[in-house]
């Protein structure tokens, strides 16, 4: 056994279990932890596929942006840990279902396209000088161009409803219910008070005459 393959089965390992753990840790953030430390090991297999350009987009984006985010959501958010956690053992056997339904898929998949793969010719050398990060954002940009603004629209929609969802009904927060703000009117922010005109004083000529007793 080659080092690549010890570090495979390493990463694969660790993977497994920190997946694992992401489902069944009853602190919410220990399981975030749990998932950057998979995401870590997601990067090292991609490292090892020679795909370095994913393997450093999982670490930096996923690591170091968005997990970063759904870790300081999970602490703001006020999770009482009293008790079992969320009907787990309740809800064992649909998720031992659904999950034994996912593995039959994938394993099926991945069966059928195991002769495609073993008759599909070699893999052509890259050419010299080629950039396969420039490959990549031309695909993406022009093939899967809408596919990626709608991850993207899904993505600020998840962010916006996470902050709403965790400065709701707080004592140390100023929440504003959005439906009143639909709901405002003119006349409820602006009210015109009736006044009476008034007329300015006319000037006073004692100052004047004061003026010319002391000279």
């Amino acid at each position: 056994m080659d080092y690549q393959t010890g570090f495979f089965y390493l990463f694969a390992s660790v993977l497994l279990f920190a997946a694992f753990r992401v489902v069944t840790a009853r602190n919410p953030v220990h399981a975030v932890l749990y998932l950057m430390l998979a995401f870590s090991q997601a990067a090292g297999l991609w490292l090892l596929l020679q795909a370095e350009f994913l393997g450093l987009t999982l670490v930096l984006v996923y690591l170091g942006a968005v997990m970063v985010l759904f870790l300081f959501v999970v602490m703001m958010l006020d999770i009482k840990l009293d008790g079992e956690r969320w009907g787990f053992w309740q809800n064992l056997p649909l998720a031992l279902g659904l999950g034994g339904l996912v593995a039959a898929q994938i394993i099926a998949v991945v069966w059928a396209g195991f002769p495609t793969i073993s008759a599909s010719p070699a893999v052509a050398p890259v050419a010299e000088g080629m950039s396969n990060t420039k490959e990549l954002g031309i695909l993406l940009y022009t093939a899967y161009l809408y596919p990626i603004e709608v991850a993207a629209v899904i993505l600020l929609v998840a962010m916006v409803a996470a902050i709403a969802l965790t400065l709701r009904q707080r004592k140390d927060s100023k929440a504003i219910n959005p439906g009143e703000q639909v709901r405002v009117r003119a006349s409820d922010r602006l009210v015109v008070l009736p006044m009476a005109a008034t007329q300015p004083s006319a000037p006073t000529t004692d100052a004047p005459a004061a003026k010319e007793g002391k000279a």
